[in-house]
């Protein structure tokens, strides 16, 4: 770890220093350590520490994009200048309107010393005890376990100047027999606030409970998805119809829906990185403060995320949803929460007559028809088929193929528990997400395993 005082003032010193009419600078700092396992053993452990500083210059409108792994003055003064040639050939943006200014940021801890201070060691033991557990049942753990601790600073011409370090803790776990495995995963930003021990049984328990598959024939069924799986289907829903391009350019589902209905009353969908309850973060990558925005609300359509330069675009405000110097995806929610419901997931459960559990799904496509939100994808690590509100087998793997729209319209139940589920971009947010009960939904294919 650098420190605030090293990065924000050197990034200040550079940017004084900067012939551009705006300069800001992005500092994202890593030290990661990762330990994988697979057929019961660790067969892989790495670490990388690694910085990246990324300049965006403004000149006459123009653009230019820039960046440096070398945290030194020489190096980012070179970079800065690359940055301002890049924008001196740019073609200039005529809804540019400037950079962030300062603002009030709200301030809470996100770096927790028990897992900056994790060691290899420490995450073999982990999965050690995951490993034995699945050993004694004579089945097979794999997957990994990951520990970060990282910091994120913004830096600009305009008088920004804000600092953020974190850390994270990641686990997945799979365990798996001849025929069947069971999938479990935890993620939190304090290490010892993972019962890497309770996780470990669960994936073990659906594990032994999907032995001996039975093949279900395609078609429409009610099914149960779990946290997981909940939270495989927004982070698509993130990209495809969150965020202000696609609400713009009449992609998305919730486009002309503002305010209208796309989803069952109880159903509320947001983004809040200001919600400690996920993994909040106070600000973007712009340096703008981090606003709550609702996708759906009580059922009602709501709006898309913006960045300066998409709300620049589109004649509005930023929420906060900046994203780094040269990301090209535009503004990315990067903090979802699925509202939870009033029912226990067990009593849920009990409702179902006859339907499907899924534990999670993979390999999804979210661009078959991205106005209704179609997706389709496949189950894994976890399928079963539920009587009388009780799990009586394992189900052979199902594609599936559905509208988003749909689905949300067809919601029967929002369980009261919700998980923070894992994403690539877990350092600074997460999706948070309950279980979900959904009438007829359609399963399109079978697989033979």
């Amino acid at each position: 770890m650098i420190g605030r005082d090293k990065i924000v003032g050197l990034l200040k010193e550079v940017i004084s220093k900067s012939r551009a009419d705006s300069t800001e600078a992005v500092f994202t700092g890593t030290d990661y350590g990762l330990t994988r396992y697979a057929n019961s053993y660790i067969h892989q452990n790495v670490a990388d520490q690694n910085s990246n500083v990324a300049f965006k210059v403004a000149i006459d409108k123009k653009i230019g994009v820039a960046a440096t792994n070398i945290f030194e003055k020489e190096a980012l003064a070179r970079a800065c200048n690359d940055a301002i040639e890049i924008a001196e050939r740019a073609l200039p943006l005529p809804y540019f309107k400037g950079f962030a200014r300062s603002a009030k940021y709200k301030r809470f801890n996100t770096y927790f010393d028990i897992t900056a201070d994790v060691t290899p060691a420490r995450r073999a033991g982990a999965v050690k005890r995951i490993c034995t557990k699945a050993e004694r049942k004579g089945l097979i753990a794999s997957g990994a376990l990951s520990t970060s601790a990282s910091e994120i600073a913004v830096v600009n011409s305009n008088g920004v100047a804000v600092y953020q370090p974190n850390t994270s803790c990641s686990i997945n776990i799979i365990i798996s027999s001849e025929d069947s495995s069971g999938y479990a995963q935890g993620l939190h930003r304090r290490f010892d606030k993972i019962d890497f021990s309770a996780l470990a049984d669960k994936a073990l328990g659906k594990c032994l409970a999907a032995r001996n598959p039975i093949e279900l024939e395609p078609g429409k069924y009610d099914v149960v998805l779990e946290p997981v799986a909940v939270a495989n289907l927004l982070e698509w829903l993130t990209f495809i119809a969150f965020t202000a391009d696609p609400y713009h350019e009449k992609t998305s589902f919730l486009s002309g829906k503002r305010g209208k209905r796309v989803g069952v009353s109880g159903l509320s969908i947001y983004d809040d990185g200001l919600d400690t309850r996920g993994i909040a973060f106070p600000f973007d990558f712009e340096g703008v403060p981090k606003k709550r925005v609702f996708f759906i609300r009580n059922g009602l359509g709501g709006g898309p995320v913006h960045s300066l330069l998409t709300a620049a675009k589109y004649k509005t405000k930023t929420t906060g949803h900046g994203t780094p110097p040269g990301w090209s995806g535009g503004p990315v929610p990067l903090n979802v929460h699925v509202a939870p419901g009033k029912v226990p997931l067990a009593r849920m459960m009990s409702s179902v007559r006859r339907g499907i559990l899924v534990t999670r799904f993979h390999y999804i496509n979210g661009f078959l028809d991205t106005p209704k939100a179609l997706l389709t994808g496949m189950t894994r690590d976890g399928t079963f088929l539920v009587e009388n509100g009780k799990v009586i087998s394992g189900v052979k793997n199902l594609r599936f193929t559905e509208s988003m729209v749909r689905a949300f319209g067809n919601i029967q139940g929002i369980s009261k528990e919700t998980d923070l589920v894992d994403t690539w971009w877990s350092d600074v947010g997460c999706i948070s997400a309950p279980a979900m009960l959904i009438k007829d939904f359609n399963f399109s294919g079978k697989t033979e395993f």
